[in-house]
């Protein structure tokens, strides 16, 4: 039986935890389809720090969070054999402090239309632009989370933002370039 960690420990994980639990929330609701579930995942997540000793490191504490937290959902969906349904409700962000009707209407229409593009994108795919522009991770980050090479991550990125604009552009939502 381990010996309990000592109070700064415990500090630690609560800082940890406030830093990383949403969007790690969000990242596995994205893989399992339901935010229930996702809870679930992150809460065995920090558990497995908890048991790991990971007390240090923090440079690649959020890759090893989001990597561990990335297999056990994947776990629960082999095991579940459910197919991922991603809902618009969970990729539109928060609007800023008392913003104007209007302002709030055309954000949540332009999160649909990107949630909507996005879809249109292969698996691997999305989630790459996810961890890149909804988490800020490295294209180095992203291959140790998904276990892809970190050209593949790139060529992944690019290609995915490619069709993004290409569907952008005919929606009418960026302008063509002369």
């Amino acid at each position: 039986m381990k010996p309990d960690k000592p109070s700064t420990g415990g500090q630690w994980m609560r800082s940890v935890m406030a830093r990383h639990e949403r969007p790690l929330v969000r990242y596995a609701a994205r893989i399992l389809g339901d935010v229930d579930r996702a809870r679930d995942v992150v809460q065995e997540t920090f558990l497995r720090l908890w048991e790991s000793d990971r007390t240090g490191g923090e440079d690649h504490l959020a890759q090893w969070l989001f990597t561990v937290c990335r297999n056990r959902a994947t776990d629960v969906c082999r095991k579940e054999r459910r197919v991922m349904q991603l809902s618009e409700d969970h990729g539109q962000s928060t609007p800023s402090a008392d913003p104007a009707p209007p302002a709030v209407a055309e954000r949540k229409e332009a999160g649909t239309r990107v949630a909507q593009a996005l879809r249109t994108l292969s698996a691997s795919e999305q989630e790459v632009i996810r961890l890149k522009f909804q988490n800020g991770f490295s294209y180095k980050q992203i291959a140790g989370i998904t276990g892809l090479s970190v050209s593949n991550v790139g060529f992944q990125i690019h290609s995915g933002i490619q069709s993004l604009r290409k569907q952008f552009k005919a929606l009418g939502l960026i302008e063509a370039k002369a």
